[in-house]
């Protein structure tokens, strides 16, 4: 493509940076890159915790398939958003997007949002970890141990890795990931060889399976389960060859992650039968993933499936802490936040200093919970997940609209199918599932709708509060030459 000036646009990138030190530096490939946004979603911990919910909640024998629609809806999205990466030569994810098509005001809003969101998931896991590792101890025959004290380990593990050079974190995260994703499709295999307890289930090819019970509820749940794919965008000043990494990775993650859900999903209904997999999801939700490898491939499997939930939900936490750091180091690119949040460490090349402030901020989140004395599962994680799930959708929605307006005047040598009739229907998808959401978040949040209407009014004040630091500190962006693609 020529090299073209777009004098027309109101809003592009800012032309100057900062300060040249002010980057990251690494050398992430696709698979490394795929390996922690698929950490992030926790996939051992989507099967079993997310899983269960969707069938008994949801849509039964069905519930596989929603995950199917979730897939393609994502990756209209993706088709959008990827094509806008060359467009948009710095690190932040959804918030440089949307400052690069909406401005910089609405940019900031949007990262203050972001922030809220994976801050809280990042502390809501520990309230999944914690138990589990006093699970993985009891299992060995130890002591009951409090909680909070696997939650401090995971913490200092987490803290020491967001240091240093993400390259390590990725190791430790495709270590992590390989072996939870083999024991479950060891798992799949087995039930699938065995033909399943009364043969394999048809309920995700079967319409009328697939609409029965709560359909509404089984996409809500399949929606949860991807949080964390969007982030392959926050990695750009550290991925080699970020406008063909950030695109593949974005597409990769998100085909590996729907297809192994859906097809996990399956072969555990099929482990049970249509009607007997409803039952036990309903009666024994929190086992059921372990009661099935019970059956299929013994006590030692379902025990190792325990020790892996564990790692699985540390590699989640350890995901979104990285996350939420670069976040953070963006905003500090931009003089958002203090100059120093987006120094790099000098050996790592990491933003280690915003990696402290958000361990910071998460410590005294597990504190709270510990000194007021909540679950740390039904309470402590399910409050903060359920703000995650509704400030991540708003996210991608913002996002599209950003995508759209970029490419409204011009499509920049793309189809329209690409910058205009995908992520159109991409959006429709998305405003979809916020109305589902919302619809249901009390239930999300344990049936409480003060606290519903709380995590929305939370969400609103991020953005009135960014959106007012924008305005304050903001520059008019000035066009720039486009360089040639």
């Amino acid at each position: 493509m020529s090299e073209t000036t777009t004098s027309a646009k109101p809003f592009e990138p800012v032309p100057d940076d900062p300060a040249p030190a002010r980057h990251l530096r690494g050398n992430l490939g696709v698979p490394a890159i795929v390996f922690m946004v698929v950490a992030a979603a926790a996939p051992l911990g989507v099967i079993g915790g997310v899983v269960p919910l969707g069938i008994a909640a949801g849509n039964g024998a069905g519930f596989p398939a929603t995950f199917i629609v979730a897939t393609i809806v994502l990756l209209l999205f993706s088709v959008g958003f990827t094509a806008m990466t060359p467009h948009v030569p710095e690190a932040g994810a959804f918030f440089s997007y949307v400052r690069t098509s909406l401005g910089f005001p609405v940019g900031i809003g949007i990262a203050f949002v972001a922030v809220v969101s994976y801050l809280a998931i990042e502390a809501g896991v520990y309230g999944l970890l914690g138990p589990a590792g006093a699970g993985v101890v009891e299992l060995l025959g130890g002591p009951s141990v409090p909680w909070w004290v696997f939650a401090a380990f995971a913490f200092i593990a987490t803290t020491y890795l967001g240091y240093r050079n993400i390259e390590l974190s990725s190791r430790v995260l495709g270590v992590l990931l390989t072996a939870e994703i083999a024991i479950v499709v060891v798992l799949d295999l087995v039930i699938v060889g065995r033909g399943g307890e009364h043969g394999l289930s048809t309920g995700i090819v079967s319409p009328s399976a697939v609409l029965s019970g709560s359909v509404g509820i089984g996409l809500l749940f399949a929606i949860i389960s991807y949080v964390g794919f969007e982030a392959t965008a926050i990695f750009r000043d550290e991925a080699r060859e970020p406008e063909r990494t950030i695109p593949r990775a974005t597409y990769v993650s998100l085909v590996l992650i729907g297809v192994f859900y859906a097809l996990t999903s399956w072969a555990l209904i099929s482990g049970w039968g249509d009607a007997a997999a409803l039952r036990q999801a309903t009666d024994a939700g929190s086992t059921f993933l372990g009661d099935t490898a019970s059956r299929y491939i013994g006590t030692v499997g379902a025990d190792i499936i325990t020790v892996l939930y564990f790692t699985s939900l540390f590699a989640c936490v350890l995901s979104f802490h990285n996350v939420v750091s670069r976040y953070i180091f963006a905003l500090a690119q931009r003089d958002v936040l203090p100059a120093v949040l987006s120094r790099p460490h000098g050996k790592h090349g990491s933003p280690h200093t915003a990696s402290l402030w958000i361990s910071g901020a998460v410590a005294g989140a597990v504190i709270l919970a510990v000194v007021f004395g909540l679950d740390p599962a039904a309470q402590f994680y399910t409050w903060f997940a359920g703000a995650t799930t509704v400030g991540i959708v708003i996210l991608l929605i913002v996002t599209s609209v950003a995508v759209l307006v970029f490419f409204g005047r011009d499509r920049r040598g793309y189809s329209q199918w690409r910058v205009r009739i995908a992520p159109a229907l991409g959006l429709i998808g998305l405003l979809g599932a916020l109305v589902l959401i919302l619809a249901n978040l009390d239930d999300l949040v344990g049936g409480s709708s003060v606290l519903a209407w709380a995590i929305v009014a939370l969400l609103v004040a991020a953005f009135a509060a960014g959106l007012a630091v924008g305005v304050r500190t903001g520059r008019r962006a000035e066009p720039i030459v486009q360089e040639p693609i």
